[in-house]
């Protein structure tokens, strides 16, 4: 963009300098605070395209998916008051993800601070909606004149993905987006994203520790995603031959068929990847932030052991020794950083022989025997379905190309167990935060960042139910996307806590007519029709390929709701603690024994 000086109003300055900086999209609500903005889409809008969404979560949650995707941001718009209060549990699901979009916030105007206007925010400071978002944010940036807009703008947009990536705010009086000014634009800053690889001679040190190892192991977490060095990683682990595993959040970092991954570590981690960082003796995490759900809850020796020696690399100073205590801490990018150890593994590494062949055949065992196990259910024809049964026909039919947003509930534990995750980025999930609705919703940005590819989500119907107006989204812009409804009559993952730790006490987590107890549940393919979308009804188990695979190849909205077991729990490999509720141990060996596969 060249720089260039008239009289402009805020929502031009905007909007000319979202499209300089290459945004394709924009995804919001309107309301009376943002109409200026809105004007300023209007005159733009051949060159970026804006699509109306029916709650601003929606807008948040496709911006959110749109980056995953494509790893380049978009924006939200929302009005002031309740609209971008609306926004808040997107920005946190964004943040704790570290994923970015520019969320454009609409404010009161500036000559009505303090007056306590409809909707403002400021009964301790004026305007101060920036203040209810302040931990979901990177930072916000409040222009109360026309000449602050090119600048915050400016910054804001440079913001989103230097360093670690995440949400930034733009928050916009009314009449800063109205009111013209006599101003300069200023140019879109370059990124600032840095691939240094972090101390060579560490990182040499690193390399001596692993390569000295009898059982070392790669843990990558999503920093691996971020950096997008997939290539860089699987380079590295066929060169050293050291096995990998990834968190949840990394899934498909590098394909879960290569014969060196071993997948996702943590509660409901496969039995190989847990048995390979708990019996480990160096260890070399990059990108990972040892978050409670894929460590056991930092519980010793069911996930990890503090015994390891751990090499821990990642980006973000703040990430290191956060939760273990590194034998050494090096700061750098993962793609840069796993791209100079295999430079320098290829001048240690002689022959062909694999040093760790003992090691390997061991976890090899260990997949084999979790492989066994699993295959028992997938024939399954009971109704309703077993979740494995279900997994099981969306690993046959849906194409590898495609993209898979899991929702949170206790669906999503089984996604993580059992999808198998051939690329990076091909899993969408809100993992930090968890926020339900997220792929409900966040399906449709998907889909925008990849148009050339199938989209599915697959759904509780506790949480399609929180954004299930997403339905008309896709219907208005003709966004071919699937959504699976897995539906257990109740917020099943909440249900099993409260039978597992209170007696099989249970209230509010069942979806039941409250006179006679009998299940619930919206007829959700009658409900979809309501919306003009596709859908069917899978009745019985041998109905379950087919109706997949016709939602897929319709290539337009389309809905299966598919009744599952809510009395069948994933298997443990791992645990999960709630203080002071205690934890549940490991069952799998047990479950193992009891089908006479030990």
């Amino acid at each position: 963009m060249n720089s260039r000086s008239g009289t402009v109003n805020g929502a031009d300055l905007i909007v000319n300098h979202l499209v300089e900086a290459g945004m394709p999209y924009l995804f919001g609500v309107c309301g009376h605070g943002n109409v200026g903005f809105l004007d300023a889409a209007f005159k733009a809008s051949d060159q970026i395209r804006t699509i109306s969404v029916h709650h601003e979560q929606s807008a948040g949650y496709m911006a959110d998916a749109y980056y995953k995707i494509k790893h380049e941001p978009v924006a939200t718009f929302t009005s002031c008051g309740p609209g971008s209060c609306n926004l808040v549990i997107a920005l946190a699901a964004a943040m704790m993800d570290s994923s970015a979009f520019l969320a454009i916030t609409a404010n009161v105007p500036t000559s009505q601070f303090n007056r306590m206007p409809f909707q403002e925010t400021g009964l301790q400071f004026q305007g101060d909606f920036p203040s209810v978002i302040r931990p979901y944010v990177k930072r916000s940036f409040q222009p109360t004149r026309v000449d602050m807009v090119p600048l915050a703008v400016r910054q804001a947009c440079q913001l989103l993905t230097s360093g670690r990536p995440g949400p930034v705010n733009l928050d916009v009086p009314l009449n800063v987006f109205v009111e013209e000014a006599d101003v300069e634009a200023q140019p879109v800053a370059p990124q600032l994203n840095t691939r240094s690889p972090g101390d060579p001679a560490q990182l040499s040190k690193a390399l001596d520790l692993l390569l000295g190892a009898s059982r070392p192991v790669i843990v990558v977490g999503q920093g691996v995603l971020l950096s997008e060095a997939s290539a860089e990683l699987q380079e590295f682990a066929e060169l050293t031959g050291i096995p990998v595993v990834t968190s949840p959040n990394a899934k498909g970092a590098v394909s879960e068929r290569h014969p060196l991954c071993y997948g996702p570590v943590g509660r409901n981690g496969p039995y190989a990847a847990n048995e390979a960082t708990r019996h480990s003796d160096v260890m070399i995490a990059i990108g990972f932030s040892f978050d409670d759900r894929a460590t056991s809850a930092w519980l010793d020796g069911y996930t990890f052991s503090r015994t390891t020696k751990l090499v821990q690399i990642d980006v973000d100073t703040t990430e290191i020794g956060k939760n273990y205590t590194p034998y050494m801490g090096i700061v750098g990018d993962a793609r840069a950083s796993l791209a100079l150890l295999s430079e320098q593994a290829r001048g240690r590494i002689t022959g062909t022989e694999n040093r760790y062949a003992g090691w390997i055949n061991d976890l090899n065992g260990k997949r084999d025997l979790w492989n066994k196990y699993q295959n028992r259910f997938k024939d399954s024809q009971d109704m309703p379905l077993r979740p494995e049964r279900l997994m099981d026909s969306l690993a046959k039919v849906v194409p590898e190309n495609a993209i898979i947003a899991s929702d949170v509930g206790v669906h999503h534990n089984w996604v993580i167990q059992l999808w198998e995750t051939l690329r990076p980025r091909q899993l969408l999930h809100s993992w930090g935060f968890a926020a339900m609705g997220y792929a409900t919703s966040g399906i449709l940005g998907a889909k925008l960042a990849a148009p050339d590819r199938p989209c599915v989500a697959v759904c509780g119907d506790g949480s399609f139910l929180m954004t299930p107006h997403a339905l008309a989204t896709a219907v208005e812009y003709d966004i071919p996307v699937v959504w699976v409804v897995w539906n257990n009559y109740g917020y099943g993952s909440i249900r099993d806590l409260q039978k597992g730790f209170f007696g099989g006490r249970e209230l509010a987590t069942s979806f039941l007519h409250d006179k006679t107890s009998t299940p619930y549940s919206p007829d959700f393919t009658n409900l979809a029709h309501a919306f003009g979308v596709d859908s069917i009804r899978v009745d019985h188990a041998s109905q379950l390929d087919d109706a997949i695979n016709q939602a897929i190849a319709a290539n337009k909205p389309y809905l299966v709701e598919v009744p599952v077991s809510g009395d069948i729990r994933p298997v443990g490999t791992g645990t999960w603690e709630l203080p002071p509720l205690g934890h549940h141990e490991p069952n799998f060996l047990a479950a193992a024994r009891s089908q006479g596969l030990l």
